[in-house]
């Protein structure tokens, strides 16, 4: 096991109309002036926006909202944020909705006490040293950004989709979790959010660092917690129980918990966000086509991770072709990802014939020479990867 520092200072607010407590919570945290940041028309729709405000009048908070934020967020409203906020003098960030806008909300926490331009921060031109404080109301269960430092915009000028890790300075403060504000998710949304939340455990699962088994049983036990609720939300979206699971194996899979000590590797996520840039598709579902591709590759590679995963996770025998083993488990992965309704190779994803080379020259200008950890991929072994998902 690696040394590691583990900062995880969210305080979790979990259960039916807990949106209520929003006001007073952010009372508690000594806030007087907050930007509500929120997704399209359902948070207005549903009247929980409505809620949110009535709980922050009542607790004498000024507020000021700004909507629209969209799917793969993009970096025009973390601008339009950060003028907003300085204007108002804002000092804390409230995301209401789901990774985009948390994501959204953490880039303009992270801008508003910036001198220069916030995507200093994204493509490591800067460290942010301080921020606004941001909190969480969480409508979508996918990212785990209610939990994490983490956030991911997309530069529409270049097409850049670029990550941000500042878990002192961007975890939220507090984050509101009520599962029945999930209830109405599309399928769809829910099973690209099922998706998110175990390609994040699995970057933290393959890696080469030595006796880490406790993260191992944790990554395992998680991932098998999602196995077994996931078709239970998507055949009967208004189970509470079913739902709340889900919601809580998100944020676990996300705060870093089940990868402390451990190398983590992320060249999936990386080769998924050349996807969804330069198509817009859904990331959960480009992750659905692009972890079975990249788990192929490693098979043939790095197989033991692969062939412990597939005995583990999904009960195949083990045997002595290792090989085999894994490649079994990469089928029933595919499976289930089937069943809830996902796609698993680029045709299905609505991207029939992809630019490859595109996305592996965008991949390796954003990245570097080498990509990920597990096996550090070169130019050749991305668009090998790539092209087993087509």
């Amino acid at each position: 096991m690696n040394n590691f520092t583990f900062f995880s200072p969210t305080e979790f607010v979990f259960g039916r109309d807990t949106e209520l407590q929003t006001g007073k919570l952010i009372r508690k945290h000594a806030a007087r002036r907050v930007l509500i940041v929120y997704g399209g028309g359902s948070a207005v729709r549903s009247g929980l926006l409505g809620r949110i405000e009535t709980s922050l009048d009542a607790a004498g908070v000024f507020h000021i909202s700004m909507g629209g934020i969209q799917a793969n967020p993009v970096d025009g409203p973390v601008y339009k944020g950060i003028e907003i906020a300085r204007r108002n003098e804002i000092d804390l960030v409230l995301a209401v909705g789901g990774g985009s806008v948390i994501d959204t909300s953490k880039a303009i926490a992270a801008g508003v006490p910036y001198e220069g331009d916030f995507w200093d921060f994204y493509i490591g031109k800067a460290k942010v040293t301080k921020a606004l404080r941001v909190a969480v109301v969480l409508t979508i269960p996918a990212a785990g950004s209610e939990g994490s430092g983490n956030s991911v915009i997309t530069k529409e000028s270049t097409r850049q989709k670029m990550s941000l890790r500042a878990p002192e300075q961007l975890r939220p403060v507090f984050a509101v979790m009520n599962p029945v504000l999930t209830f109405t998710l599309p399928a769809w949304q829910t099973a690209a959010g099922i998706t998110d939340m175990m390609a994040h455990i699995f970057e933290r699962y393959f890696t080469n660092t030595p006796a880490v088994t406790v993260a191992d049983r944790m990554c395992e036990g998680v991932l098998q917690a999602i196995i077994e609720e996931a078709p239970k939300v998507i055949t009967c979206p208004n189970g509470y129980d079913a739902r709340a699971n889900i919601m809580w194996c998100g944020m676990v899979a996300h705060n870093g918990t089940c990868g402390v000590g451990c190398e983590e590797d992320w060249a999936t996520h990386f080769m998924e966000h050349e996807i969804s840039a330069h198509y817009g598709v859904t990331h959960g579902a480009g992750l659905a086509v692009m972890f079975p591709a990249w788990l192929t590759w490693m098979a043939n590679h790095h197989v033991e991770r692969v062939a412990l995963w597939a005995h583990r996770v999904w009960g195949v025998a083990e045997q002595s072709d290792l090989r085999a083993q894994a490649l079994e488990g990469i089928a029933r992965f595919k499976a289930f990802l089937q069943q809830i309704g996902m796609p698993t190779d680029f045709k299905s994803l609505g991207v029939p014939n992809p630019d490859i080379p595109l996305l592996v020259d965008s991949l390796h200008r954003n990245k570097g020479e080498y990509v990920g950890a597990y096996v550090r991929l070169t130019r050749k072994d991305s668009e090998e990867i790539y092209r087993l998902a087509l």
